[in-house]
């Protein structure tokens, strides 16, 4: 992909990649192996404060989740720039996976993990198109809504 028009894409949907966060733990934000980088779970931050806490059906509508992992997708697509120097060596995202803190009852994880899935596919075209899970779960780290862990394919470098 060309690394130019990817943040041109960007810039006309207002949007802009954030500094990539730093590991909240025991674990690297990106691995590259061959011509697959995993990137770790994102929680939707911006400039270090957390955006979205709590469950969803409980104190997050879905249209709240659905912005806090497109905010969490958009820091993994950061940290993947960081990790490969530019968006020059990505060919696709292959599989997104989005946590989603719930209440028991809830069921909308789809409608929640879209929010990731569309600025995605609005910013890469068709291969921002991928494979994905939406996962229900009864927490996630400091709180957050959403988690959001992405794998692509990328060129060798």
């Amino acid at each position: 992909m060309d690394d130019a028009a990817i943040l041109m894409k960007l810039s006309e949907a207002g949007l802009e990649l954030p500094a990539s966060s730093p590991p909240l733990a025991s674990y690297v934000p990106v691995v590259v192996t061959g011509t697959t980088a995993f990137v770790s779970g994102q929680v939707p931050t911006k400039d270090g404060v957390l955006l979205a806490s709590g469950r969803l059906g409980e104190a997050l509508a879905v249209d709240e989740g659905a912005a806090a992992a497109a905010q969490a997708a958009l820091q993994a697509l950061a940290a993947l720039r960081s990790a490969l120097g530019s968006f020059d060596r990505l060919v696709r995202i292959v599989q997104v996976t989005v946590y989603v803190a719930a209440t028991a009852d809830f069921i909308e994880h789809p409608k929640v993990a879209n929010g990731a899935s569309d600025l995605l596919g609005r910013i890469l075209g068709e291969e921002g198109r991928h494979a994905r899970a939406a996962v229900g779960v009864a927490s996630l780290p400091l709180g957050a809504a959403v988690e959001v862990a992405m794998t692509a394919e990328v060129t060798p470098a």
